[in-house]
């Protein structure tokens, strides 16, 4: 096959609540809703790059029904029939296989589709980059009946993200998946960086829609006694019925049949709000203000002002937002610890804010 004889496909993953981000992000207008990686929405941004993909007629979006009316107002242009309102949250393993069975239904070629999933609350640079490396990995996927991840090279020690020790090269940039990782301690994070041989999880998969639904077959007993379900177009009753569970511990880590194309593009998936200080722009003295937000004689602060003016005065290493009727202050190098916080917060103030 040539590179103009697959039909890409692209399924953006919209679910997810984005804890880490309250007070702004919230039940009802989680993280990818934000304009955290610019002052466009990150599901903004994902839908620029999936277009640059594919057409928008090869584009779903897989979401709860409650963000519904957020996505319609951020994707005008998405038509109704492409947005898959899951009945309940499962988890992305069920979602990519309905998100899979639809591609099958509904593709010109389905024997020639080929399936890329993202998720809508990363943040990507540069475009160009990011193309070539998705074209290569949907090349690989193409004429193969292995499910390919996506793998960024560490800058850093980081312990927020999953990791993957690379195997043996199958292809120039395309490797054998020996283990996926969970999160690492420090130290362990540290060895992976000197030692090399890993690359950060990033959670972008390409496969061909049949492939996936046949290792879920052959790997994922808990989604796999209820495809036919799915086959039938009974959507409801599988939902109701699988276990709820991700692709990544329910197939990735199975299936023996990985591979992992190393990113070119830089890639920081934002999980919290010190993260914005590494993607976005900062004045001289290190501060990053989003909104009306004013900082003197502050140093390496984050002001976020989204209802109303927020100023700081001679802090140094904070970070301060002020959101949905809430003002939220944390030093920055604990601001990952903040679903610890909100679980000691009443549930009125943690949820019903917004």
């Amino acid at each position: 096959m040539s590179e103009n004889d697959f039909e890409r496909w692209i399924v953006l993953l919209a679910g997810g609540i984005g804890s880490r981000f309250w007070p702004a992000s919230t039940p009802q207008r989680p993280k990818q809703f934000l304009p955290l990686g610019s002052e466009r929405p990150l599901i903004v941004e994902t839908l620029e790059r999936a277009r640059a993909l594919a057409p928008l007629s090869n584009l779903l979006v897989v979401a709860g029904e409650h963000l519904q009316p957020l996505i319609r107002s951020q994707l005008a242009d998405l038509p109704s029939e492409q947005l898959l309102l899951e009945p309940q949250a499962k988890g992305t393993a069920p979602a990519l296989a309905w998100a899979a069975q639809e591609i099958l239904a509904r593709a010109a070629r389905p024997e020639r589709a080929v399936m890329v999933s993202l998720h809508t609350d990363h943040v990507i640079r540069p475009l160009e980059r990011f193309i070539s490396t998705l074209e290569r990995a949907v090349q690989a996927a193409g004429v193969s009946d292995r499910l390919l991840t996506v793998g960024v090279r560490p800058t850093r020690p980081e312990t927020g993200y999953g990791y993957i020790e690379v195997g043996d090269p199958l292809t120039p940039g395309t490797f054998r998946v020996r283990r996926f990782v969970e999160k690492p301690d420090r130290a362990t994070a540290e060895s992976y960086l000197a030692r090399g041989g890993f690359l950060w999880n990033s959670g972008m998969f390409v496969w061909r829609p049949q492939i996936l639904l046949a290792e879920l077959g052959a790997h994922t007993r808990e989604v796999a006694e209820h495809l036919a379900r799915l086959s039938e177009g009974d959507i409801s009753g599988f939902f109701a019925a699988v276990s709820t569970l991700t692709i990544d511990y329910g197939l990735m880590e199975r299936s023996p049949n990985i591979a992992v194309v190393e990113a070119e593009f830089d890639w920081d998936d934002v999980g919290a709000w010190a993260a914005l200080m590494r993607v976005r722009a900062r004045d001289h003295e290190g501060n990053l203000l989003v909104g009306d937000a004013h900082a003197v004689d502050c140093r390496d602060t984050l002001v976020w002002a989204e209802d109303g003016t927020v100023v700081v005065f001679g802090l140094a290493d904070v970070v301060v937002v002020r959101a949905s009727g809430v003002t939220f202050v944390v030093p920055r190098d604990r601001a990952e610890e903040l679903k610890e916080l909100l679980t000691a917060l009443p549930p009125e103030l943690r949820e019903g804010i917004g």
